[in-house]
């Protein structure tokens, strides 16, 4: 269990970081990019695309996802960017708003003339322990002090998503709306996760099953979280316990931890989101996120766990962009796997420059 003095730090800090964490982390070079002027500019904006449509019964979201410049992180967003544009066409009514992709590379790239981009510093070099991941909440702190956002609620995405048809926006002021992920176990880590969230904050049941993405939050609620997001992070990330029971997902529960201490709460929707090769169909999803690898024999049997005569992991592509036209899997495959296949497909061929960015 915390004591109270360590508790008092994690409750003010949301109010204290623009005095104490934004002067010691970010440098008076962090920049935002205003439409038409590619490169580093002075004042505060960024180029962020916008709904102008101010209507009483819809509640606008805007989408923003974070990256990296790699080249890895640059195709997948670019994906993502066309199937959200074309989704926010397919309904005059929709309630996406929005796009935003923060960069937290500290500098400009060659593709923020195409995508809706801000420039984040990324944290000071070697706090992020290795750990990329580690820049994600520091960027969203740096975006919502510093960067206009006409709508009041935020979708919180992430490159390797392609958004199969119009999102409605899920969630309520001070109620988020979020996917359960089935590897999020409060219950099962409270041991550890006590010494981030203490016995009298509540039962370890407030913290949700949940990451960070795909959220959706209301603008005011998430610049309370996202610094005690960011510090969060840091803690479990220096906290060996923390870091050994967490690996790889932990950002995700320290977003799960900041979200239950400022007591945002989240609805927990199934179909927001498919993972293939494990979830079959697509059905009436809204998002597909393709961060497992897809390995078949061709007889259409998944082989994972071993290399397929047929296959598609995002993870063959970290230097370069896949190639246009990626051949379709054989017959018996998932349905959610071959309309992944054909939506990247479609990507490719229609964005333009593909094989020369």
């Amino acid at each position: 269990m915390v004591c109270g003095g360590r508790l008092l730090y994690y409750l003010l800090i949301s109010l204290a970081v623009a005095l104490i964490t934004y002067n010691a982390i970010i440098s008076s070079t962090a920049t935002l990019l205003a439409p038409g002027f590619p490169g580093r500019r002075g004042g505060p904006f960024s180029r962020s695309s916008s709904s102008d449509r101010v209507e009483n019964r819809r509640q606008l979201f805007h989408t923003a996802v974070t990256a990296s410049d790699s080249a890895y992180n640059a195709w997948q967003c670019r994906v993502m960017y066309y199937w959200f544009k074309k989704a926010r066409e397919a309904r005059p009514d929709t309630e996406m708003g929005g796009f935003t992709r923060i960069l937290h590379s500290g500098r400009a790239d060659n593709l923020v003339d195409e995508i809706p981009t801000f420039v984040a510093d990324p944290l000071p070099n070697g706090m992020d322990q290795g750990y990329i991941v580690l820049n994600r909440p520091w960027a969203f702190v740096q975006w919502l002090q510093k960067a206009t956002i006409q709508e009041e609620y935020i979708l919180m995405a992430e490159p390797d998503h392609i958004i199969v048809k119009p999102i409605p926006n899920l969630a309520k002021f001070g109620s988020a709306a979020a996917f359960p992920f089935f590897y999020i176990e409060p219950k099962k880590y409270e041991p550890v996760l006590r010494n981030f969230y203490p016995e009298d904050k509540g039962p370890i049941t407030n913290i949700d099953p949940i990451g960070n993405s795909p959220v959706i939050v209301d603008k005011a609620s998430l610049r309370k979280i996202a610094p005690t997001w960011m510090n969060i992070s840091l803690e479990m990330k220096k906290n060996p316990e923390a870091d050994k029971a967490f690996g790889w997902v932990l950002e995700m529960y320290a977003y799960a931890v900041a979200s239950a201490l400022h007591g945002v709460g989240n609805s927990l929707h199934k179909d927001l989101m498919i993972q293939p090769p494990w979830d079959l169909e697509v059905g009436d999803k809204y998002i597909i996120h393709y961060t497992y690898g897809c390995d078949y024999n061709m007889k259409g049997e998944l082989t994972y766990g071993k290399i397929g005569e047929w296959r598609f992991d995002k993870r063959l592509y970290t230097n370069k962009s896949p190639p246009k036209n990626l051949p379709l899997p054989p017959a018996g495959v998932a349905r959610s796997v071959v309309t992944l296949v054909k939506m990247l497909n479609e990507a490719t061929a229609n964005i333009p420059n593909w094989d020369t960015l």
